[in-house]
């Protein structure tokens, strides 16, 4: 069996389907217009709803996130792609650090992608001596990404990949400014509030993410 989603295949796959859709545009008058896209990820809602369906039967690191965003992208035009997330304390495990830092390393290796590092806030549990951490800020740094975009006229459609409700104002504020937003989304994580003012939403399923994953 071929495997279509070798680095090798998906390029070639790729290429012809620009070249198709601009046939197509042709033949058609030249009426087709290819829409400006920015992307917006949470990554650590990515992380933890990629964790949910897949356990430990696949890594992180293997997935494509060019691929994904490609896919997001439907034939129109990337303008970039922002990733929120913050750096792991390597004090508390130093494998899972520089295993996190070999996975951004990979990331600012894709096309129009930017890594934007957050707040990682460690905390003490009452009455004991136990701590949990707290990722801060990521959600404001994209909402306000978002919102001058559009202010801007950065982008044509706006990809939110994450499911807090928190960003309704944000989607709202876009709007107003005539840009079409999407919801990409994982169902464990989901607001019902996002999902209904956004333009279009898709649930992110294993059908879907599998083939993302490079062998």
């Amino acid at each position: 069996m071929i495997n279509f989603f070798t680095t090798k295949n998906y390029l070639r796959i790729k290429s012809i389907i620009l070249l198709y859709t601009l046939t197509i545009a042709y033949a058609m008058g030249g009426h087709f217009i290819m829409k400006r896209v920015s992307i917006f990820i949470d990554g650590n809602n990515f992380y933890h709803g990629l964790k949910y369906i897949y356990k430990d039967s696949k890594k992180f690191i293997n997935f494509n996130f060019e691929k994904f965003c490609d896919f997001l992208a439907n034939g129109n035009q990337i303008i970039n792609i922002f990733y929120y997330n913050a750096c792991l304390d390597k004090n508390e495990n130093m494998n899972k650090y520089n295993s996190q830092q070999k996975f951004f390393k990979r990331l600012r290796k894709i096309p129009k992608f930017n890594l934007i590092l957050c707040k990682l806030l460690k905390r003490k549990i009452k009455g004991k001596n136990e701590y949990y951490y707290v990722l801060k800020e990521d959600d404001i740094h994209m909402a306000v990404d978002m919102v001058e975009g559009a202010c801007e006229n950065r982008f044509d459609i706006s990809i939110l990949v994450s499911g807090d409700g928190d960003f309704v104002p944000a989607v709202k504020s876009a709007q107003k400014h005539n840009k079409i937003v999407e919801n990409i989304y994982f169902k464990k994580s989901s607001s019902r509030s996002l999902k209904e003012i956004c333009n279009k939403s898709i649930e992110l399923t294993k059908d879907i993410l599998d083939r993302f994953f490079d062998k």
